[in-house]
């Protein structure tokens, strides 16, 4: 896609998603305010200005705490399954914004557009399945041990939910959480990365016009910006029962620690040191496939991204040798342009980072296999775009134990069972996503079973990035244990009440006790 073309795409992307050259960046529903700072967004696929927002001050944030409070207490009283109507609509128009949200995802965040277009999706299939859940927030009916009574138990919505997400899903991980928070009742405010602002803000105009369609009130959706002072304004509010955060494991253990001082929940989906377990059973091309997609897509950053590839002896130099040819296929450039395979890191920050990693596996042992490095010149003016690069290296390795925002992937060697394996997988502070590719069944099992992967998503003949929406998704240890979008995550936005009814005739204590007066 030439310059010329990429920018008329860009135009006509931000003019479809009602987003003018300076946008107010804090948000209730319709009506935007703000007086905070000018904050700017740069493009890390060409280097360029997109838009501006403002950012959020102390008395900006008060008046939307006070307008998200007004909300909560007309919104809760709506019936779930109207309040799935009003998600449901969202998703309709999200259907006709893909192509324009897209490609907006991805020329502010640099992730494929292929990838662009897959976060969009995600947020209506989230959508899709909120609807339904509209109608299945169940509780459960218990027999009493005392005659004449009743007991069940019954979710209520919660309240204020604050969301603080990251730059690199800059609009899905939102989506897990605001879809199951409308239909549960709650109301969101959203601190989303200073990184990826317009993402944010074209989210806001799409659901401010189902708000004002339905005559909602406006505080259901509300947006904040700014840095993580903006975040800390969120985490120290008493008025906001839950918490989810996205990121690092450095910010999500200051989220952790706030939160909890005031009683409050946390949901955390923080870092991840993924691998993919390769045994002599393996399918060699599936494992390639899948090796190549989760360390170099969205670049290596994503919190599911394969960071190592732990191989059996006996195929390891065979893997190896695959690996090293395949990574010689991939295009590097445009994200826009869907020959590409790589797009640009999120800024020169992580661009350092990356080189960073590069000389720690050196001087800790480890052997460059494919040779890492920035790119410049034309296509590359943005100073982002790097080479994916593979390193055989040791998982006792300092730089091995830590995660990487970026296409570094290190080559671990084990022998004997797969136990062996196992173990050294589990052998990270973090516990996101894992992998096993075998044809073999008893290993296939074993990597499951309690003995097995001790993360939150363990997967068989698949890679570790990527999930669908209908299962919980979410990780152990460092990761934070939290869990997002499908299965039962709706329940910690709800709270739960246990409901005990007497309808005998006189007073019966529990346990037997006998009181009279």
């Amino acid at each position: 896609m030439a310059i010329e073309e990429l920018e008329t795409t860009i135009k006509e992307a931000l003019k479809e998603l009602n987003i003018k050259d300076i946008n107010e960046g804090t948000s209730t529903g319709m009506n935007n305010f703000s007086s905070g700072e000018i904050l700017e967004s740069y493009s890390p696929v060409d280097g360029k200005l997109i838009g501006k927002v403002k950012t959020t001050t102390a008395a900006d944030y008060k008046k939307v705490m006070e307008s998200a409070n007004e909300a909560f207490n007309q919104f809760r009283l709506i019936p779930a399954p109207k309040r799935g109507e009003m998600v449901r609509q969202f998703g309709e128009k999200l259907r006709k914004n893909k192509e324009a949200l897209g490609k907006l995802v991805s020329y502010e965040m640099g992730k494929s557009l292929q990838e662009g277009y897959g976060e969009v999706q995600e947020m209506i299939d989230i959508c899709d399945f909120a609807v339904g859940l509209s109608r299945q927030l169940h509780g459960l009916t218990m027999h009493s041990e005392r005659p004449g009574h009743r007991m069940y138990e019954q979710y209520h919505s919660l309240g204020v939910v604050g969301i603080i997400s990251a730059f690199n899903f800059p609009v899905a991980v939102w989506a897990w959480n605001t879809a199951l928070a409308w239909v549960c009742g709650d109301v969101c405010v959203w601190k989303p990365s200073e990184k990826t602002p317009l993402c944010a803000v074209a989210c806001q105009n799409i659901m401010a016009e189902v708000i004002k369609e339905n005559n909602l009130p406006e505080g259901i959706s509300c947006l904040i910006t700014g840095d993580y002072k903006i975040g800390e304004l969120l985490t120290n509010d008493k008025r906001i029962p839950l918490i989810s955060a996205t990121g690092s494991t450095r910010m999500g253990k200051i989220v952790a620690q706030v939160v909890a001082g005031r009683f409050g929940k946390s949901l955390l989906e923080l870092g991840g040191n993924n691998a993919i377990i390769v045994t002599p059973d393996a399918d060699l091309e599936m494992t390639i496939i899948g090796a190549v997609f989760g360390a170099v897509g969205t670049a290596g950053q994503r919190c599911t991204t394969t960071r190592r590839l732990i191989i059996h002896e006996s195929i390891y130099d065979k893997v190896k040798e695959a690996l090293v040819s395949a990574y010689k296929q991939l295009r590097i450039g445009n994200p826009l342009d869907e020959k590409n395979h790589v797009g640009p890191l999120i800024d020169k920050q992580a661009v350092e980072l990356y080189n960073e990693a590069l000389k720690k596996v050196v001087a800790q042992g480890g052997k460059i296999l494919v040779e890492g490095g920035v790119l410049f010149g034309e296509g590359y003016e943005s100073g982002c775009y790097v080479k994916p690069a593979i390193a055989e290296a040791d998982n006792s390795f300092e730089i091995v134990q830590h995660e990487t925002f970026a296409p570094v992937l290190y080559l671990l060697k084990y022998s004997g069972t797969v136990e062996n394996a196992i173990a050294i997988q589990n052998d990270v502070a973090q516990g996101l996503s894992s992998a096993i590719m075998t044809n073999n069944l008893r290993e296939a099992e074993l990597f499951l079973s309690v003995a097995g992967s001790d993360c939150g998503i363990a997967n068989v003949n698949i890679g570790t990035s990527g999930a669908e929406i209908g299962g919980a998704f979410g990780g152990e240890k460092e990761t934070g244990g939290g869990r997002e979008s499908g299965s039962d995550a709706w329940k910690i936005y709800m709270r739960r009440q246990t409901n005990t009814i007497n309808y005998g005739v006189g007073v019966a204590l529990s346990q037997g006790i006998k009181f009279h007066l």
